[in-house]
């Protein structure tokens, strides 16, 4: 039956209105994106059909353009507005996150503030994070970018993003796009390479995080070293 059947308060468009956006299930709130179904099939079944196929709706950001089209009733236009959806939600999130103040007894704020940046991303993404005294960012940055499950790190540019943003305290994070976030042997070595080059420019290194699409790993939070 077509959501234009339903009982008027049942229908996800009228409570997102009435309850907000929070009182929505997954599958209502993509069905709202949607607009329509197909013959035969509510945009609430529709995107029940999607989360299932893709592995729930915080996948939705990996799904290629292939992927997309391979679901019947979807397309081009429809890819384009989730695609640009996800990138104003993303920028939202960051511009709000810097605007406030990062602070370490708040480990939330800083994971929120690396996922949304790299979290979602199909291949590793190395961010470099310029805080001051007060745990204010200065500047971040993505300084390296590799495959699905390796990138290269060098040590120098880190220092020099440090130095050029003025920053006494420097974080680090990148992503798993597997969502393994356990640290790997190179990730421990670059770690303490990086605390040991920062800590001669009396410049402290805050913390390492990994990240995954749905887990995270803090070096400082879990006291593995050099921390």
């Amino acid at each position: 039956m077509s959501i234009q059947h339903w009982p008027k308060n049942d229908r996800p468009r009228e409570r997102l209105i009435q309850q907000g956006a929070e009182s929505l299930s997954d599958a209502e709130l993509l069905a709202i994106f949607l607009r329509t179904g197909l013959p035969g099939k509510s945009a609430v079944e529709l995107a029940r059909d999607m989360i299932v196929q893709f592995g729930g709706l915080q996948n939705l950001n990996r799904v290629s353009l292939q992927e997309w089209l391979g679901v019947r009733g979807l397309g081009h236009a429809k890819y384009a507005q989730l695609r640009a959806c996800l990138e104003m939600a993303r920028r939202c999130l960051s511009q709000e996150l810097q605007e406030n103040q990062l602070n370490l007894n708040d480990p939330t704020a800083l994971e929120r503030f690396v996922r949304a940046h790299i979290g979602l991303s199909t291949v590793e993404n190395f961010l470099v994070i310029a805080l001051n005294s007060q745990l204010k960012v200065l500047g971040h940055k993505v300084l390296f970018q590799g495959t699905v499950n390796k990138t290269a790190v060098y040590p120098r540019e880190i220092v020099k993003f440090a130095i050029e943003n003025n920053a006494p305290r420097i974080m680090i994070a990148h992503n798993h796009p597997s969502d393994h976030c356990t640290p790997s042997t190179a990730d421990d070595r670059l770690t303490q390479q990086l605390f040991d080059a920062l800590h001669l420019l009396d410049i402290d290194l805050v913390d390492h995080l990994v990240i995954g699409p749905s887990g995270a790993y803090s070096y400082r939070g879990n006291n593995r070293r050099p921390f």
